[in-house]
């Protein structure tokens, strides 16, 4: 073999060496993890809403314990990542390489957050717990839900707005913004109001706004489950033939002291549009957000002739009914005993 031919064979040989060697290191530089989570399996990452590529780089090196972040910073360069910066909550795994890491980012495959809410009287309350688990601020929620043109359009007041918020889990992207989360909200809403449901609503008379404003007295009035569609009955008596409803959870409300065991004859007087004492038909609005399982107990009320009710004289939360007047007094003396046997006067 000639000498140039010794050179050529060298040189190509050199080659490959030298390719493979930037292979192998490219393969490792890949492939060798780079998120060190300190004995922790994953932790929660969030990307704020309008972040830069050098703000997540930032925290990401802070955050997550980066040891080499030159590589992160090469790989997501070459992969485009600086123009591709998604927002949300990421899980991120201990052991992650750069090239994970990075897939996932810049595919915006985040992780759902889980928002429950239940038992709330008040909007400020609801929007305190759901911006908890959300990036928009409690203050965005209640602007929009206190907006008269943004509800309205939704189809409701100030008063009646909390009858499209269903008590729930639901999942979310943690960026969803305030607007998106109440249409969410509206969706739930109609998809719960089924054809039947409103068939039922429209038997008695009544809108889902409706039924929500009674659901949510029916709730007040009882925890136990079992009775629900009985006391809903009475009232739907009572709406029939023009009585007043003379619901005490509507004096309670009226009053503002939710802390209150024993209705006094004062609060009963009590000059608002929500004291059915004082005013006929349902109040403006709930007064709490009505359950779902509510509002069928509702749309499935009890069929019966009782026109009061009245708690039992033993602790158990339950009531005893009554078809007239002087049956009901007689229960309702029974009951004012117990409480004073129990020193109980508010």
């Amino acid at each position: 073999m000639s000498t140039k031919k010794i050179i050529v064979f060298f040189i190509i040989a050199v080659v490959i060496i030298i390719a493979a060697l930037i292979g192998f290191t490219s393969y490792r530089i890949f492939t060798k993890p780079i998120v060190q989570l300190n004995n922790k399996e994953s932790v929660i990452f969030y990307i704020p809403s309008n972040s830069t590529y050098e703000s997540v780089k930032s925290n990401i090196e802070q955050q997550l314990n980066i040891n080499r972040i030159d590589i992160f910073d090469f790989i997501a360069k070459k992969k485009k990542y600086p123009s591709n910066v998604k927002a949300g909550r990421y899980r991120i795994n201990d052991g992650m390489t750069a090239n994970q890491l990075i897939n996932k980012l810049r595919s915006g495959d985040q992780e759902a957050v889980k928002v429950t809410f239940n038992n709330i009287r008040f909007l400020p309350k609801f929007a305190g717990i759901v911006s908890q688990k959300m990036e928009f601020d409690s203050t965005d929620l209640i602007q929009l839900l206190s907006t008269q043109a943004y509800i309205e359009k939704l189809g409701y007041n100030k008063e009646t707005i909390i009858s499209l918020l269903l008590p729930n889990t639901y999942e979310f992207w943690w960026n969803t913004s305030a607007d998106q989360f109440i249409k969410r909200m509206q969706k739930e809403h109609d998809k719960f109001w089924t054809e039947e449901r409103l068939a039922k609503a429209e038997s008695i008379d009544m809108t889902p706004t409706d039924v929500a404003i009674l659901a949510s007295i029916v709730q007040e009035e009882t925890n136990q489950t079992s009775e629900m569609s009985q006391v809903a009955g009475v009232y739907i008596n009572r709406l029939k033939v023009g009585m007043y409803l003379q619901a005490d959870p509507t004096a309670r409300f009226a009053y503002g002291d939710f802390s209150v065991k024993r209705i006094q004859f004062d609060y009963l007087k009590i000059d608002s549009p929500y004291n059915t004492y004082m005013y006929p038909g349902l109040p403006p609005g709930p007064i709490c957000m009505a359950a779902p399982t509510t509002i069928d107990k509702v749309l499935n009320y009890e069929q019966h002739r009782y026109f009061y009710f009245c708690a039992k004289p033993d602790n158990s939360g339950t009531h005893v009914f009554a078809k007239n007047l002087r049956q009901h007094n007689r229960n309702a003396n029974a009951y004012h005993r117990y409480l004073n046997s129990q020193n109980i006067r508010r």
